[in-house]
């Protein structure tokens, strides 16, 4: 899993593109099956996205969601765009995310009537704890027009089905409040996207701005002013959720590694099964000292961090060529090693952001190597310490 990748979908290009303007440095990939991604950061962050279109309707967003799910491994998945309330709880410019998902098109015709058999898939609960979290600290939001309120984040079931719901007192349309009276918003894509994260095992969340009341206004002019307010807003909070998503991925990890290194440090203070030799330090402080375990010397001075990223891309170049990491990771890890490098050895005004934060894409790549990563911890405090 890229624990530092969000995975950011859309069906509509206005959608596509109020998404597209929160990164930074996107840059083309191309699925061998022709489907085109773009790759960037969210900017100001070292969280990774994965952008990409569906078009409209669940079957395409479940083909493209399975698509990017296999070739990325996100740390989620998120369907972002605009969607169409179904009651006044939530209003124009609002941001919904789904608590669950009905794929309300489900159900059996019977001489009494239709009866409704959805298929429901529920957001992934750390996801959702998330969401609730920044909906409270609410500083997610574009600074307000002058002319709007700032938007809400409202939590419920978003309805998806297979065609453009636009009335009130249309057969469908009663039917749908009647049978899914708890769901906010109504929408075509949120099905789909559920249903691939639900097989491939990746979290899901599904954030839409109301641009509308689905409710025979939706091809007015107020409805083309509020798109693109609420896809801008829908893409606000969910660049916002990306990041705070990698950070919680960073701070596991790094978490993990300390646990490893406490493990490590524990064995190697009963024995050193290398040369059979038993081990044991007992002192009130110990300074400027080495202790090798396994042939490899940790430090406790001054680091070097030139040299030290060189032990780094000495690690990550044993790993590939074992086979633990692929070509891809391997290729994206030795650009970022590249770049950190090279701050350090300017050591100029803007050195420390710069390698502190290509550090952190790069711990990111290999967050599944705890050793690794914990031999970048004391690097990316070094960085931060470069002129």
């Amino acid at each position: 899993m890229s624990k530092d990748l969000v995975v950011i979908l859309t069906a509509l290009n206005l959608e596509y593109q109020a998404v597209r303007g929160k990164l930074a440095g996107p840059r083309s990939h191309l699925h061998e099956r022709g489907t085109r991604f773009e790759v960037g950061t969210v900017q100001g962050t070292s969280c990774r996205v994965a952008l990409g279109l569906t078009s409209k309707g669940n079957h395409s967003a479940a083909v493209i969601a399975e698509r990017a799910i296999q070739e990325f491994s996100p740390a989620a998945v998120l369907f972002v765009g605009v969607a169409g309330a179904l009651w006044d709880t939530a209003r124009l410019g609002d941001v919904v995310m789904a608590t669950h998902v009905y794929a309300y098109h489900g159900g059996t015709s019977e001489d009494d009537g239709l009866k409704a058999r959805p298929r429901v898939w529920e957001a992934a609960h750390g996801i959702s704890q998330l969401g609730s979290h920044l909906a409270r600290v609410n500083d997610w939001a574009d600074e307000t027009p002058a002319r709007g309120r700032t938007p809400q984040v409202r939590f419920g079931a978003i309805a998806a089905g297979e065609i453009v719901q636009n009335s009130k007192i249309s057969a469908e349309a009663r039917w749908i409040r009647q049978h899914y009276n708890d769901a906010l918003a109504i929408e075509m894509e949120a099905a789909g996207v559920a249903q691939a994260g639900h097989l491939n095992g990746a979290p899901v969340a599904i954030i839409r701005g109301i641009s509308d009341r689905a409710d025979g206004t939706k091809s007015s002019a107020k409805d083309r002013d509020w798109q693109p307010r609420a896809a801008a807003n829908a893409a606000a909070f969910a660049t916002r959720l990306a990041v705070e998503l990698v950070s919680e991925q960073e701070q596991m990890a790094m978490s993990q590694a300390d646990r490893a290194q406490t493990s490590d440090r524990r064995t190697a203070g009963v024995s050193n099964t290398a040369n059979g030799s038993t081990v044991g330090i007992m002192a009130g402080s110990v300074k400027e000292s080495s202790v090798y375990v396994h042939g490899a010397p940790r430090t406790t001075g001054p680091v070097d961090l030139v040299t030290e990223l060189e032990g780094v891309r000495e690690h990550l170049n044993r790993l590939h060529a074992e086979g633990a990491i692929d070509d891809d990771t391997n290729c994206e890890a030795r650009t970022e090693l590249d770049a950190a490098r090279l701050a350090a050895q300017e050591n100029t005004p803007g050195s420390s952001r710069a390698a502190t934060m290509a550090l952190k894409r790069l711990r990111g790549l290999i967050a599944d190597f705890p050793e690794l990563v914990a031999r970048l911890a004391p690097l990316v405090v070094a960085a931060g310490d470069l002129s």
